[in-house]
């Protein structure tokens, strides 16, 4: 249960700061910080998210479905 927590938080911290780029490109002020600041988490929250999914099925915490269908 902890899990999945922490990768509905960690999937909406990627939501999150799409959204702040946007807004960030859409507002287009001088003194606003930079657009890829946002983007740049988002990347790193996205990695983290697949390195810990690897990592937990690695270590057999978490198992794939065998049978999909």
């Amino acid at each position: 249960m902890l899990l999945k927590i922490i990768f509905i938080c960690l999937l909406l911290l990627v939501i999150v700061n799409l959204f702040q780029a946007l807004y960030i490109m859409l507002k287009n002020d001088e003194q606003a910080p930079k657009m890829s600041k946002f983007l740049g988490r988002r990347l790193f929250f996205s990695a983290l998210v697949l390195a810990l999914l690897i990592v937990l099925m690695m270590t057999g915490i978490i198992t794939p479905n065998s049978r999909p269908y």
